[in-house]
């Protein structure tokens, strides 16, 4: 019987009905062994047999195709189940035990389990354990790059190993191993908790017994972990808002307790509320403090007297000042101006605006380094994986407002700092000590020099990145402007902001990034090449490209511009010598081929050496008086040679 006879609309056969009715029921696969067995021993034909055979496979393959989907829907499934979970948080325990727990279901594991990153002790720690029998094992520790767990949590990549104890990718410890052999596992699978870039924890699934880990359940243990990750986020983020919403109460407290003014305090509180609410900012909030207190309050930026950065308000002559701060971080201060004469509670009025103002500052700075992250973390993919979807990364970068379809510049930026002479000869701890003060500041260097840059990219709709020991940014190349003016306008805007010298190597343009993904890393290349010839050359500070740097520019260059160079150079003898008929640049070339004597070029070209030196006369006008000092003839004399090179080339 044909395949075709078998699936056709005729009703089904008896051989066909059998395995209709094991699908019906959801039989075992071994079930289906069995209507052939029964027909072989009742003595059935070949081509009843044969039949039976295929309607068998027939059967396993819709049966499996079954089995894949229902456990598919049941993926789904638990990720909505614990996206619901997320939606309604109130426990993170009860959130992380269920992730775990319903990992461990759907892997069909024997154990899952979750770390969490101890950034002060350095290492990672159990959190959650499903299935976990032995104490020794539910107190482990792991330190980075120990066993699977230490090296997930330190290199944020999923680790999966069929027996964990013949396993020589994982640095095995006496404590990991007795542990894992304490409760029995053998075939584990761990994947990271991201944040962002950052890694908090890790998620585990593991069996006692060998196996191999699917690409399929990989995947979902990630997606699980992710979602650990939200929770874990989200708990974090609720805990702070509980905390700042204890301080708004506690301060409501202190304003009930003087009933003399309770109406007055009763509307501060309104105020500033409805402000945080509804994302007000800084100078909302003194104006609603000014018409409370019935008086003139302003935000005043800048370092304050030492007397003032208690947290209290201060009065200053007919002022009051309370310093709004954060974490031992002074923003400025909200001052109360003419007004000496101020009643404990609305000092204390003024000390919560000034509260306020702090949070609504920090919430700021918190979502301006949330796009400074977003924006540095699509560089990076630029950088690190030109060949993502490049749809993709357009759709990134217009969400940021960044059009990849206009020529951009990358440039690569660093602090250029002299080094202090007080810490190179301390003796012994003293050296010690100046080296981690150092080390200390070209950190702190590191991340003034991304904050700025980051605001910059943000107000120039480009991107900005942290990168090997600097900055890399990729800005726009605005109308009529060029990569060397981009990159000196660039040092200029970050030294000043930090009050730095900041030197900026910048690459040729790139013609839309997002046709050319992968043409970004190599132009940062060639703009950090740029920045080293400068550091080399002795101009901190500075920004260029290598069309500011003479031959040394075409070596550095990625795009070799000849003609660009050559333009550059003698582009005005080369002019002049076509628009007049003239013999300039051959002029040149005799010049420094007799050893730069206008005697010996007079015999070469076969003129009168008044000749010559008129000559050199008109080529210093065109060139510049110090046409002739070292550095400068030997760029003409390059130019020359690539000038004859490509006229010959064109003949």
């Amino acid at each position: 019987m044909s395949e075709e006879q078998l699936t056709s609309d005729a009703a089904p056969g008896p051989e066909q009905a059998a395995y209709l009715e094991l699908l019906a029921r959801g039989a075992a696969a071994e079930a289906y062994d069995r209507p052939v067995l029964l027909a072989r021993a009742g003595g059935a034909g070949p081509d009843a047999l044969a039949a039976l055979e295929h309607a068998k496979r027939l059967a396993l393959r819709v049966r499996a195709e079954l089995e894949g989907r229902r456990r598919r829907e049941a993926e789904l499934s638990a990720l909505f189940e614990t996206a619901h979970d997320l939606a309604g948080l109130r426990d993170l325990d009860a959130v992380l035990r269920a992730i775990v727990q319903r990992a461990r279901s759907l892997l069909g594991t024997e154990v899952a389990y979750l770390s969490l990153n101890d950034p002060a002790a350095g290492d990672t720690y159990m959190r959650v354990t499903e299935g976990s029998v032995s104490a020794r094992f539910q107190q482990l520790r792991l330190g980075m790059g120990e066993g699977l767990g230490g090296l997930v949590a330190q290199t944020a990549r999923p680790y999966v190993t069929e027996s964990y104890f013949d396993d020589e990718r994982f640095r095995h410890t006496r404590a990991i191993d007795s542990g894992v052999r304490d409760e029995g596992l053998v075939a584990i699978l761990g994947v990271p908790l991201m944040l962002g870039s950052q890694v908090i924890g890790v998620l585990f699934a593991a069996d006692r017994r060998a196996r191999v880990f699917e690409r399929e359940q990989v995947a979902l243990l990630g997606s699980f972990a992710a979602h650990a990750a939200v929770a874990i986020d989200t708990a974090n983020l609720l805990a702070e808002t509980r905390s700042a919403l204890a301080e708004l109460e506690r301060a409501n407290e202190i304003i009930r307790a003087h009933s003399g003014v309770i109406e007055r305090a009763s509307e501060v509180h309104d105020r500033l509320t409805e402000l945080v609410l509804r994302g007000g900012g800084v100078h909302d909030v003194a104006a609603a403090v000014s018409h409370v207190l019935d008086g003139s309050v302003e935000f005043a930026e800048g370092p304050l007297p030492e007397e003032c950065v208690d947290g209290h308000a201060t009065r200053r002559g007919d002022d009051w000042v309370a310093a709004v701060s954060a974490g031992g971080e002074v923003f400025g201060a909200l001052v109360l101006r003419g007004h000496p004469d101020l009643d404990p509670v609305d000092q204390r009025t003024l000390e919560r605006a000034a509260m306020v103002t702090s949070l609504l500052l920090l919430a700021r700075r918190s979502a301006g380094e949330a796009e400074q992250r977003v924006r540095g973390e699509l560089l990076d993919d630029l950088l690190d994986a030109p060949d993502r979807d490049r749809r993709l990364l357009k759709e990134r970068a217009a969400r940021l407002r960044t059009d990849f379809d206009a020529p951009h510049v990358v440039l690569a930026a660093r602090i250029d700092r002299p080094t202090s002479p007080d810490t190179a000869d301390r003796p012994g701890a003293g050296r010690e000590y100046g080296h981690r003060e150092g080390a200390e500041r070209e950190s702190a260097d590191r991340q003034r020099l991304w904050s700025a840059a980051s605001h910059l990219a943000a107000t120039r709709h480009g991107l900005a990145s942290a990168r090997d020991g600097g900055t890399v940014l990729l800005l726009p190349l605005g109308p009529g402007d060029t990569a060397a003016e981009l990159a000196r306008q660039t040092a200029k805007h970050l030294g000043g902001a930090l009050r730095e010298p900041v030197t900026v190597g910048a690459s040729s343009p790139v013609e839309a990034p997002a046709a050319r993904p992968g043409a970004i890393a190599p132009a940062y290349a060639e703009a950090r090449r740029c920045l080293d010839a400068l550091r080399l050359l002795g101009r901190p500070g500075e920004g260029a490209a290598a069309s500011d740097l003479g031959f040394l520019g075409l070596l550095l260059a990625d795009t070799r511009d000849i003609e660009g160079f050559v333009t550059r150079t003698i582009g005005e003898v080369i002019t002049y010598d076509r628009s007049r008929g003239t013999d300039l640049v051959r002029t040149l070339d005799a010049y420094f081929a007799s050893g730069m004597s206008p005697v010996r070029t007079k015999d070469e070209l076969h003129v009168h050496v008044n000749t010559v030196a008129q000559r050199l006369e008109r080529i210093g006008r065109l060139l510049g008086p110090d046409w002739q000092s070292p550095e400068r003839a030997l760029e003409v004399q390059l130019a020359l040679r690539l000038h004859s090179m490509s006229a010959a080339v064109a003949r």
